[in-house]
């Protein structure tokens, strides 16, 4: 029972910080800010080989996968790098649901994301090498359509996988899919126009 607690440390943090900082200058985080860009990219390269490999060596339906209550040890492994995918997302306030399929495409995309944020926390003078940020965003859109896919798949085949998950990760993916829709047109149509 120490998620709870955990849980709650986590919420007080969200709520007591802003207040706390209202009347304090910024704190300088440049240096915190590439150390954690470039360790979430570590351990996005290592969640994406971990998800790679478990689910080949277990034979994974990468289309409707059922959870796999068993203590296996591929199973144990595969429960392990979910632990570490939903542990990292701490940081984006607890997002996501747990098939292998999700967690593999998004650490992929988080190895780049990542990249490209620890480069841009590096300063201005990065600012030439990063024209690939468009790109980025339309990656993520890419994700953002495949996970909509693949879990409306599943909401409308028979597979021994939660439709209450699939839902939530459906209607998540679509939301996600019209902000960052809506932030590639104002970032990138827009001022073409004007």
């Amino acid at each position: 029972m120490e998620w709870p607690l955990y849980f709650l440390l986590y919420l007080g943090v969200v709520w007591a910080g802003p207040k706390l900082m209202k009347r304090r200058e910024p704190v300088d985080l440049k240096a915190v800010l590439i150390v954690y860009n470039f360790a979430m990219v570590c351990l996005s390269v290592y969640m994406f080989h971990e998800f790679l490999v478990t689910s080949l060596l277990s034979n994974y339906s990468y289309l409707c996968q059922p959870v796999d209550y068993s203590t296996s040890p591929l199973a144990m492994r595969m429960a392990r790098v979910c632990w570490w995918f939903f542990f990292s997302k701490v940081f984006f306030i607890l997002r996501k649901k747990n098939t292998f399929f999700i967690g593999l495409l998004n650490t992929f995309v988080h190895i780049v994301m990542y990249s490209y944020y620890g480069l841009a926390a590096l300063g201005p003078h990065m600012q030439k090498y990063l024209w690939w940020k468009r790109y980025l965003t339309s990656l993520q859109l890419l994700q953002f359509v495949l996970l909509t896919t693949h879990t409306g798949y599943n909401l409308f085949t028979e597979c021994d996988f939660p439709d209450s998950m699939n839902a939530v990760v459906f209607a998540y993916c679509v939301s996600l899919i019209a902000l960052f829709s809506n932030f590639y047109y104002q970032s990138y149509r827009k001022s073409k126009k004007t």
